[in-house]
């Protein structure tokens, strides 16, 4: 193919993040320019509805004005000031009062980064001070999930429970510790009812705290519907297992909400759908829109009073990053806050999110899918070779990616996945019309790879 004078610029210079490198330098990257709503468009002005929300994040779609007028007039005010030393940017002394009014943690407190990687990183290390500053030096150990995901720093990779995230890095690092995932689909046993499956998963925790040893276990992360692991919904009745043996072992939680957080599942949080009480809670993407950068990390009281104590011992509290709380970031996470309040966007994907759900479980029975799984406004569809025995397609085959590339043919962008699994996480501001284009061209791109699957 000829690749456009962009397109092989990009291939000449630019290191791609999450992508077969050496068939990149074939193929050339689709190269975006533009984005209207839910739609962007690419350098010869084709459409795409953007499935994905880019990385799960674009919650207001590719051109919301009220969002580039905050950053235009934060830019024209104080671009930039930081929050050492006892100072403070003022646009985040606002933040920081309307995120207390979204926390999933009463009365907690905010410690800003710029990635859900670099702030599930600061919980790693925020563990860590927590339980020295109370003398348990053993008290270190983090238990992490298969098919987990929580960034690409050395600390959030190795608490990601995805092999390939691992293999050359010399990840993980010691102190994590691995659990079962609780995706039925693929682990439940024959037989097992989702009930069972849970409880199953459950003890295995306790097994593993007590294996361990309860006084090495400092924390448990997870994220309330796992995402690039696979968009896995928890069975029923499994947080509600899991809560209480982290609190009979004085285990610390941690809930990844990066991608679940401001309304993707039809509540503000993920931590509020499964009744979640987390020690910590991490957010980033639609904390902004994804238009600027910026994560945040809540932190409990009883931990920050513990960590406030020791620093007060040393002297100072030693960790932040030149741009914690940028100014920028921070008034446009305002706007996109306001938005959601006075849009009412999480209710709207309470409203629409049934049409997404209803329409992907139309998918059930297909014979090239053998599951069908979502909530609010994420779902997922696992392709099999043999959907009876849960048999997956040869991984070498790249069916999930093929019916990627026949969706973009189409004018839609989704993701494939480990596992032939193709996910859905479209902007919430998506309507049921845009819904059912998605679908309609989703359809499409089905029927093409079970052609090409059966060679008719």
């Amino acid at each position: 193919m000829t690749l456009t004078a962009a397109a092989l610029a990009d291939t000449r210079h630019h290191l791609h993040p999450y992508t077969q490198l050496r068939q990149l330098e074939k193929d050339g990257p689709l190269v975006i320019v533009k984005g209207d709503g839910v739609h962007v468009e690419d350098e010869q002005g084709r459409r795409y509805l953007e499935g994905m929300a880019g990385l799960w994040c674009a919650s207001l779609g590719f051109s919301e004005r009220r969002l580039a007028d905050a950053a235009e007039r934060q830019m024209r005010t104080l671009p930039y000031y930081h929050s050492f030393s006892g100072k403070v940017p003022g646009p985040v002394t606002e933040l920081v009062q309307a995120l207390d009014r979204w926390s999933p943690i009463p009365g907690a407190r905010v410690l800003f980064a710029n990635s859900g990687s670099e702030s599930n990183d600061t919980a790693v290390k925020l563990v860590r001070y927590y339980n020295n500053a109370r003398g348990r030096p053993l008290k270190k150990k983090i238990i992490g999930r298969v098919k987990g995901y929580h960034g690409v720093t050395v600390a959030a990779a190795s608490l990601s429970g995805i092999p390939t995230m691992h293999q050359h890095f010399d990840l993980p690092m010691d102190g994590v510790v691995r659990v079962s995932c609780p995706h039925a689909y693929q682990f439940a046993r024959d037989g097992e009812s989702p009930q069972a499956f849970a409880q199953r998963l459950a003890q295995e925790l306790e097994d593993t705290i007590q294996r361990e040893g309860p006084d090495t276990v400092a924390a448990f992360i997870a994220e309330p519907v796992q995402g690039a692991g696979g968009v896995i919904v928890p069975p029923p009745g499994y947080f509600d297992l899991i809560q209480p043996i982290l609190k009979k072992h004085d285990v610390l939680f941690i809930a990844d909400e990066v991608i679940t957080g401001f309304g993707r599942l039809g509540q503000a949080f993920g931590s509020q759908v499964y009744g979640l009480k987390p020690d910590f809670v991490t957010v980033a993407k639609m904390m902004t829109s994804a238009y600027v950068p910026m994560s945040g990390l809540y932190v409990a009281d009883h931990v920050y009073q513990t960590i406030a104590d020791a620093s007060a011992e040393i002297g100072v509290f030693g960790h932040g990053y030149t741009y914690s709380g940028h100014p920028l970031a921070c008034a446009v996470a305002l706007e996109t806050l306001r938005i959601y309040e006075s849009d009412r966007v999480v209710e709207h994907v309470a409203q629409v999110g049934p049409r997404l759900q209803a329409g992907l479980a139309r998918y059930r029975g297909h014979p090239l899918i053998g599951d069908v799984r979502g909530l609010g406004l994420i779902g997922a569809v696992e392709l099999a070779a043999d959907p009876a025995a849960r048999k997956p397609f040869d991984p070498k085959r790249g069916v999930g990616a093929y019916l990627v590339r026949r969706a973009q043919e189409h004018g839609l962008i989704l993701r494939a996945m480990a596992g032939d699994i193709v996910a859905f996480s479209p902007p919430l501001i998506i309507t049921e019309a845009q819904i059912d284009e998605l679908l309609e061209k989703f359809d499409r791109a089905l029927a093409d790879t079970q052609a090409w699957v059966t060679g008719r």
